[in-house]
């Protein structure tokens, strides 16, 4: 609620303050903090891997970025990369408190729509073993399993 006055300055009352739609847009630099807080509230990082590294790289990348929906504050993000042969998305995540409105979605969407402004044929994600829920709303958007095995190596472990 919010108190509103008329234009010679007398109260009318209190009203009801209407949401603002949702929008994404690129992060900056200046999201970090919000960001990294929302990977960790999702449980999206891995003590193998640096969210503000992330975060810091793909936002000062040419070809990646990370997308924020704004509803209010930072509701959701998503980190998108085009790699030249295909495009990768990672860290999607939203708030426990605004799921189940299409923000997810939405940044699926912003993210699919930078990879095609880009050039890139195909989109890639991965999804951790037993994340059904996170593979359910993949499927649903229309992403099937590939069949491809995903292997991987830590560059600091080979001298490197």
């Amino acid at each position: 609620m919010t108190e509103t006055r008329d234009h010679a300055g007398r109260d009318r009352g209190s009203v009801t303050r209407r949401h603002e739609a949702p929008v994404v847009m690129q992060a900056t630099p200046e999201h970090r903090a919000q960001v990294i807080a929302l990977w960790h509230a999702c449980a999206l990082t891995r003590p193998w891997n640096d969210p503000t590294r992330d975060f810091d790289l793909a936002v000062g990348g040419a070809t990646s970025a990370v997308l924020i929906v704004r509803e209010g504050g930072i509701a959701g993000s998503v980190m998108v990369g085009f790699d030249g042969h295909r495009g990768w998305v990672y860290y999607l995540a939203v708030r426990s408190d605004h799921r189940r409105r299409g923000l997810g979605r939405m940044l699926m969407t912003a993210a699919e729509d930078w990879l095609a402004a880009r050039g890139a044929p195909k989109l890639q994600l991965m999804v951790r073993d037993g994340n059904d829920g996170a593979a359910a709303f993949y499927e649903a958007l229309g992403f099937e399993r590939q069949p491809v095995a995903t292997y991987g190596r830590f560059m600091s472990e080979n001298g490197r």
